[in-house]
Parts: structure tokens; sequence; C-alpha cells
């Protein structure tokens, strides 16, 4: 059975930033960018932790690009075509994986084209956003944050990944009721294994006190 410690989420931002250091040095090499993914259900909680990781990276003197799965959602026709409440639309067609890929992921691991886009679509309105495209210099640190990241379409997508393990009980606790994304976030579960696969695997049953699993 895994060995659960309670860490500080600033502690652990810089225990993500340390793993990639291996990363940038190769990265700088090619000419690419180090994708780092923070995986968790519910955008309240991997937000804040992306946001500390890139604050690690900077105080390390590392440049960050800073990415966000809800910048790239399919239009609100598209997520709702089956209701507010649907199950499989939350975890099929809420982001647009696709966009996601080709807009920053792709981009960021290729020397000829290093760059990214930073939102595709405005969550709050549903426009495009119209944004161009930014370029990235080499060994910059891209940290992406959102739901679902260890999904089988972005496989090799991400050089890095902290996957945040939170039981059905604590999300439904978290969201109102009727909110899909428990049971989305059960699916990705079962089909996936993101604690599995991922780099580091990080309890977050309570936001602000997670606990580093190993073992």
């Amino acid at each position: 059975m895994p060995t659960a410690t309670p860490v500080s989420p600033s502690a652990l931002a810089g225990l993500v930033v340390s793993r990639c250091g291996p990363l940038l040095d190769t990265a700088r090499e090619r000419g690419v960018a180090v994708r780092v993914g923070v995986d968790g259900a519910l955008d309240d909680t991997t937000g804040p932790l992306a946001d500390l990781v890139a604050e690690a990276a900077l105080a390390a003197g590392v440049g960050v690009v800073r990415v966000r799965a809800r910048d790239f959602l399919h239009r609100r026709s598209v997520r709702l075509e089956h209701g507010a409440g649907d199950v499989d639309t939350a975890y099929e067609r809420w982001v647009d994986w696709a966009a996601l890929q080709r807009e920053v992921l792709e981009p960021l691991a290729d020397p000829a084209r290093l760059g990214w886009l930073p939102r595709l679509r405005d969550p709050d309105d549903d426009r495009p956003a119209r944004e161009a495209v930014r370029p990235a210099a080499p060994g910059v640190l891209a940290v992406v944050d959102g739901p679902y990241l260890l999904r089988w379409e972005l496989a090799g997508d991400l050089d890095l990944v902290l996957h945040l393990d939170t039981s059905d009980a604590a999300l439904r606790r978290a969201v109102p009721e009727g909110d899909p994304r428990p049971g989305a976030w059960r699916r990705y579960v079962e089909e996936t294994d993101p604690a599995g696969r991922a780099d580091l695997v990080v309890r977050a049953e309570h936001p602000g006190r997670p606990a580093l699993l190993s073992g």
C-alpha cells in the first residue's frame, strides 16, 4: 500500500521543478520545451497548484509557459448537446483535446515550430479568443493544468505529470448535486489508471493539504 507523506503545496511545486531538471537540460539541447501536466478533477485545485509550479520555476531561473485546459473548451453547443449533467460529454467533449494538442503540446515539442496558443476560447462568453501564437524559448517549462491529462489521446504529449488522486466521496462533497465531474473522473480513473502512469501522485482529499504517495 502506498505511503502518504504530507507536503505543503509550495514544497510540492518545488519538487516538480526539481524533477524537471534533467528534462530541462535535454530540452535546451534539443531546442524544445518541457511539458508538465497537473492532472486533477477540479480546476479550482489544479490551477493554484500549477501556478505554484510556475512560480517555483521562475524563482529557479526557468522560463515558463502557463496553459489551462479550460481555455481550450469546445463550443457551448457541443458541451451542452446532451445536457449539463451528461457524464460522457464531460469526459469526452468538454475540452477540445485535439486543439490543445495541435496548438500547444505538439508545437512545443517541435524545434521548427516552438510556440503556443494561449487560449482557444473564452470560457465565460464562449467566443473564440482570437489570440496569436506566441514563440517560446528552448528549455522553457510549459505548465498545463486540467482534468484527464493522462487520457490515451494525449499519451506522449506530456513529459512529466503530477496526478491529484481524489476519491469519489471528496469530489461529490466539492461540487453541486448533479454535477457530471465525479462520474467523468471515475470513468477516467477506471479506463486510464492515471495514478499508475503518472510521474508523481498526490492524495488530494482536502484542498491545500496534499500528501505525496510513494511505494
